[in-house]
């Protein structure tokens, strides 16, 4: 039985419940992170929560909760729940009214879910047994604040559901000036003559967490040359590797865009490197 946090209580997940009025239901209106968790130890857990009280700040929501305590509920529900590799889903709402309304309402108390599930092994740096990621491209019609991780994720949703239909695993989208943004659900790196770029931090993407501790890593332990800066999608297209960054996929390659093999068509020495080194340190970050 799955032992989830709502609230202050720690209880089992089908007793759960929240009121129909709550604004995370009616309107989407939250800030949420998921946290990877590998035999107990926590991938980017400062960042995580780092990110998760800016988001709180942007959307004007007040929560009491310390770097202490998210640590304390992250750690309760891996032993409460199945050991092993265990997400950490953590999401609070600005609360339940009264009434619905657009305006932000004064007086109510945020809601505070969070639980665990089951995610696979850590990614090695294997070709052989990795998972290549065949994906397609479209327009970028979500929104415009795209760097808060709001539990409003429709755009997100739909634009994943894209590859979904085509029987591919992600959507990398680009702006109406045809260049990179993010895909649905990750952050995307392009590899060219072993010099690694990705799209520089604005509202259009979502500053991942993965994205800054492989930025940082690749930064300090490896010689690759590490830019952030406007990617168009002719070098989208025109790439040698493309890689995916997510806290469930760590760093995964792409080797079909659009039904075109990318690069070589085939996981790259790049990749392998970089995979390794994230391997490597991802916990001292």
């Amino acid at each position: 039985m799955s032992i989830v946090f709502l609230n202050g209580e720690y209880l089992p997940q089908e007793q759960a419940k929240i009121s129909p009025m709550d604004r995370g239901f009616l309107f989407g209106d939250g800030i949420y992170e998921v946290i990877p968790t590998y035999q107990g130890k926590t991938v980017g857990f400062i960042a995580h929560i780092e990110r998760m009280q800016q988001g709180l700040s942007s959307i004007g929501i007040k929560l009491d909760y310390s770097h202490e305590d998210w640590q304390q509920i992250v750690d309760n529900l891996v032993s409460k729940n199945e050991s092993g590799n265990r997400g950490i889903y953590l999401h609070v709402s600005r609360g339940t009214d009264s009434k619905r309304a657009h305006a932000y309402p004064s007086g109510v108390t945020p809601t505070v879910f969070a639980f665990s599930f089951e995610i696979p092994a850590a990614p090695t740096p294997d070709k052989s047994k990795v998972k290549p990621f065949n994906v397609t491209s479209s327009e970028d019609l979500r929104w415009k604040r795209c760097n808060i991780k709001s539990t409003s994720l429709l755009g997100n949703v739909m634009h994943f559901q894209q590859s979904q239909d085509l029987g591919m695993q992600e959507t990398i989208l680009f702006n109406q000036q045809q260049q990179l943004t993010e895909a649905s659900s990750c952050n995307v790196f392009v590899v060219k003559n072993n010099v690694i770029a990705t799209p520089a931090l604005d509202n259009q993407l979502l500053p991942g967490v993965t994205r800054k501790l492989l930025l940082a890593i690749l930064r300090e332990h490896s010689n690759y040359k590490i830019e952030e800066r406007v990617i168009t999608m002719e070098e989208v297209r025109n790439a040698d590797e493309l890689w995916l960054t997510s806290s469930s996929k760590e760093v995964a390659p792409i080797i079909t865009l659009d039904e075109k093999p990318v690069g070589s068509g085939s996981v790259g020495d790049v990749w392998q490197a970089a995979q390794a080194l994230f391997s490597q340190y991802k916990y001292q970050y």
